[in-house]
């Protein structure tokens, strides 16, 4: 069985990256899609004052309404779903998540803003195709024909 490892934002750039998956676009059928999404840790001034718990709790559940979509995407149409709250810098924690599980491939999908914005704001796609040990597949959303 291969492991696959979605990163999702929750947009509809990541669902059109399930959907992808969902339709058997890009793997063969026995693959386990571990379903990421990460975000950034609270600071010292918050955990002075929240639990750990408290925090961890927060972190899981932010992550999981992000995750839906994607998750509902991919057990409708039987793929076999696995999913997990990642905290810290996105690029680092989904790239240290995949060599973890031995993903095969990090399936994301691309907002498509070009080299240069990227430069400017950054990608969390660019620096996860430039550290990960596995191959990167970016999913663009097709456009609406109006």
């Amino acid at each position: 069985m291969q492991n696959i490892v979605l990163a999702t934002d929750g947009s509809a750039y990541s669902d059109a990256a399930a959907r992808c998956i969902a339709d058997r676009k890009l793997f063969r059928d026995d693959i386990c899609v571990h379903v990421v999404h990460c975000l950034p840790d609270v600071s010292g001034e918050v955990k002075a004052y929240i639990n750990r718990q408290d925090i961890e709790a927060w972190h899981t559940d932010e992550s999981s309404k992000v995750m839906k979509s994607a998750i509902d995407i991919l057990q409708g149409a039987n793929v076999q779903t696995l999913w997990h709250a990642l905290v810290g810098f996105a690029p680092e924690r989904i790239v240290a998540y995949a060599t973890a599980v031995k993903a095969e491939a990090i399936v994301m999908g691309t907002h498509g803003r070009g080299a240069f914005l990227d430069a400017i704001v950054g990608s969390v796609a660019s620096r996860v195709i430039a550290h990960a040990a596995c191959p990167v597949v970016l999913v663009r959303a097709l456009r609406r024909q109006e």
